[in-house]
C-alpha cells in the first residue's frame, strides 16, 4: 500500500508533533462531504440527544459548535472513519495498528464562538502509553481571524502539563500555567478547505474565537488510539461526572 506521507513529513511529525497535509482527499471529495454535511445538519441534528450536540448558546441553533460520535450516526461518516485514508494515516504516524474512537464535527460560528483553551488532547484521553493522534479536516478556510489552530512545536516531547476545568463546552480542561513564553512559541496554522491537520495527543494547541462577522470555521475531527494504548478506568467516570455538571448548569 502506497504511504500517504513522505519521509520528510513523518520526520516533521515526530519532531514538531503536528503535520499539515494540503488538499488531503481532493476538492471533489471535499465538496461531497460539504453537501452531505449540509443535509445532515438540517435534517438530522435537530433529532439528536443533547449529550452529543453542543452549542455556544443553548437554544440558539446558529451557535452549533460540536457534534460527537458522527461515525455512529450515519454510514457516510463511518466509511470516512474506518478503513479509510484517515485511518491509514494514523497507522503510518503512530507506527502501529490503531482503533478509531471518535469522529466529531466542529465549528466556530461567527458572533457566538468562544476561544478554545490551550490543552493537550491526551489529558482527556487518559491513555497509557499516551499514543494517539487527532486529525482536523478543514471544510472552511481557517486563519487568525476566524479561529485557526495554533500549535507549540515539539511540545509533545515535554510531557503532560497541569490542567484545570474551564467554562468552554467541549473543551472542559485547559493548561493552568500557559503564559507569555508559551504564546511566543506558537505557530498559527493557515489552512484551506480540504487541508488536514494532524497532531499527537501530547501536542499543545489552542484557538482564538471567531472574530469574523460572516465566516465559519467548520471541520471534521478524527481520533485514533494506538492499539497499545489503554484507557484509564477513571476516564468513563470523569466523563459521566462532567456531563452531569453541564446538564445541571443548563449548558447542554
Amino acid at each position: 500500500m502506497t504511504p500517504l506521507t513522505t519521509h520528510s513529513q513523518t520526520r516533521n511529525f515526530r519532531d514538531n508533533g503536528y503535520l499539515v497535509l494540503k488538499n488531503f482527499l481532493g476538492q471533489a471529495k471535499t465538496r461531497e462531504i460539504h453537501d452531505f454535511l449540509d443535509n445532515f445538519l438540517t435534517k438530522t441534528v435537530p433529532t439528536l440527544p443533547r449529550e452529543i450536540v453542543f452549542y455556544d448558546e443553548v437554544g440558539n441553533s446558529k451557535s452549533l459548535k460540536q457534534i460527537q460520535k458522527l461515525h455512529e450516526l450515519d454510514p457516510f461518516f463511518e466509511q470516512l472513519m474506518f478503513s479509510s485514508p484517515f485511518e491509514m494515516l494514523a497507522k503510518e504516524l503512530l507506527q502501529s495498528e490503531v482503533r478509531g474512537v471518535n469522529m466529531q464535527y466542529f465549528d466556530k460560528p461567527p458572533r457566538t464562538s468562544q476561544p478554545t483553551p490551550p490543552h493537550q488532547d491526551g489529558y482527556y484521553f487518559m491513555l497509557e502509553p499516551n499514543e494517539a493522534v487527532t486529525m482536523w479536516y478543514g471544510l472552511d478556510a481557517a486563519d487568525e481571524h476566524n479561529g485557526g489552530v495554533r500549535y507549540i512545536p515539539g511540545s509533545h516531547k515535554t510531557g503532560m502539563r497541569s490542567h484545570r476545568p474551564t467554562q468552554t463546552i467541549g473543551f472542559s480542561q485547559g493548561i493552568t500555567d500557559y503564559d507569555h513564553s508559551d504564546r511566543q512559541q506558537e505557530v498559527a496554522v493557515h489552512s484551506d478547505p480540504g487541508d488536514l491537520l494532524v497532531h499527537h495527543a501530547l501536542t499543545i494547541h489552542r484557538a482564538e474565537k471567531n472574530h469574523c462577522e460572516n465566516r465559519h470555521r467548520r471541520a471534521l475531527g478524527f481520533i485514533y488510539y494506538s492499539v497499545h494504548a489503554k484507557e484509564s478506568p477513571e476516564k468513563r467516570e470523569r466523563e459521566r461526572a462532567l456531563f452531569e455538571q453541564w446538564k445541571n448548569a443548563g449548558k447542554i
